[in-house]
């Protein structure tokens, strides 16, 4: 039998603030921030196969093994439909068109882990709720969660603790500088710090984007990768809020005028693109569309 070929879109993230408040006895961090989706994507496309085999290739050919969180994210929701729900799978062809930059901060990765899950689950009909699938998420990746529920959102504990909330239109430039940054290096790093106060969402001033605070993780990423460094120093010639997202390596200035932003854009020399902020994953518009 035939199956239809179906797209998912796979967005980005930004941390527009990101602090450490402590470390747990297992090694994972603490943390508070808040995470705006936005609305430029990777795009993954199924197609569902008769049998259980998951095929999966990418535009990026360093990409395209088996250890990518697509296949990793469809064998952990296979394996759990056959122990949880005694239901026996379907197989799914997955092709990725990786258009985020790769370890860049923006949550490519678990953005795409997310859509598989999602995707998978309404293609073979497994009716698993959005926190029985955050929760499978969560361990492939502590950034997973907040791309399965799908809401901009206040974010607590390792990346699990989400309280949804609206943040006003912005459109952001994202920059890539022309290195990769290893996660585990930086929070390794003895000169971290982990003892942020803790804040609460009523002290966030939702209407002053980026948002008060920092990215604590950013004068460390800095001090080891000097290039993330000139760019921040070249953004912030147009906002004394750009910042770095995540662990890096990418760095976003924040308007609320896109021509604005585009004019900015233009005098980049270094990978970039410009994205609007929006408030709910273009993965769930478009998982309403496919159920009408």
């Amino acid at each position: 039998m035939k199956h239809k070929t179906t797209q998912w879109p796979c967005p980005a993230k930004l941390n527009l603030f990101l602090h450490i408040v402590g470390r747990r006895d297992d090694g994972y961090h603490e943390l508070q921030s808040v995470f705006q989706l936005l609305d430029f994507t990777d795009q993954l496309t199924i197609e569902i196969t008769e049998n259980s085999l998951i095929e999966f290739d990418c535009n990026k050919r360093e990409l395209s093994g088996d250890n990518n969180l697509v296949v990793r994210a469809a064998l952990k929701l296979q394996n759990y439909a056959r122990q949880n729900l005694n239901k026996k799978t379907l197989g799914a062809k997955l092709y990725l068109d990786k258009k985020l930059p790769v370890g860049g901060g923006v949550g490519g990765g678990s953005s795409n882990c997310a859509t598989t899950l999602l995707a998978l689950n309404t293609l073979w009909q497994l009716a698993l709720s959005l926190e029985e699938l955050a929760e499978i998420g969560l361990s492939l990746g502590a950034d997973v969660p907040i791309f399965v529920m799908g809401n901009n959102a206040f974010v607590e504990g390792i990346g699990e603790k989400l309280t949804p909330i609206e943040i006003p239109p912005t459109w952001f430039l994202v920059i890539q500088p022309e290195c990769h940054i290893s996660t585990a290096k930086i929070f390794s790093n003895r000169l971290l710090t982990r003892d942020n106060k803790i804040i609460r969402i009523r002290d966030l001033d939702i209407g002053a984007l980026p948002f008060k605070g920092k990215n604590t993780m950013q004068d460390v990423v800095t001090h080891d990768y000097p290039e993330v460094e000139k760019v921040i120093n070249w953004a912030r010639k147009f906002s004394p809020n750009a910042r770095m997202t995540g662990s890096g390596s990418c760095v976003f200035l924040a308007f609320d005028n896109e021509r604005e932003m585009s004019k900015i854009a233009s005098q980049c020399d270094w990978p970039h693109f410009v994205a609007k902020g929006v408030n709910k994953s273009p993965l769930h518009v478009e998982m309403q569309k496919q159920s009408t």
